[in-house]
This record gives structure tokens, C-alpha cells and sequence, in this order.
């Protein structure tokens, strides 16, 4: 089983903030996920990054693979180089 750290979707219709969560990556985009690890509002300004920094290194160091997308957010908030 693969899993990866991806954004989830959440929000009405053309008014989009997402959940960062860790699921299968066979899962559909909004369907099953492991663990919500943070939250992502990019229609504030500034836009809003919140991340539990200690559940996103664990994920990381047991080998989950964040996506492009994800990868961007944690740059932003200092978690990898």
C-alpha cells in the first residue's frame, strides 16, 4: 500500500480551502484518508497554513510522499528545505 500527503477538498462551490491529509493513494481525492494533518485557505490574505508540525514529521520520516502541492506548503512553513 502507497500512501501519500495530499490536499483534500473542502469548501462550497467555487469558494475551495483544503484539508492536508495522509491517504492511500488509490483513494479517490475527497474519499478515504488516514489522518487529517493540517488545513490550507488560500482565498485569505495572506493565505492560511496551518500544519500539526510533529504528526507531518512523523509521516514523513515512515516514508509518506508528500505531493507537488503539498511539498510547496511545507516549504512555506519551514517543516522541509
Amino acid at each position: 500500500m502507497a500512501v501519500k500527503m495530499r490536499l483534500l477538498r473542502v469548501g462550497a462551490k467555487g469558494q475551495p480551502s483544503y484539508r492536508v491529509v495522509v491517504a492511500d493513494e488509490r483513494s479517490p481525492r475527497d474519499g478515504r484518508f488516514i489522518e487529517i494533518v493540517g488545513f490550507y485557505n488560500p482565498r485569505t490574505e495572506p493565505e492560511t497554513i496551518q500544519l500539526k508540525e510533529d504528526r507531518v514529521k512523523y509521516w514523513l520520516s515512515v516514508g509518506v510522499k508528500p505531493t507537488d502541492s503539498v511539498k510547496v506548503l511545507l516549504r512555506k512553513s519551514n517543516i522541509i528545505s
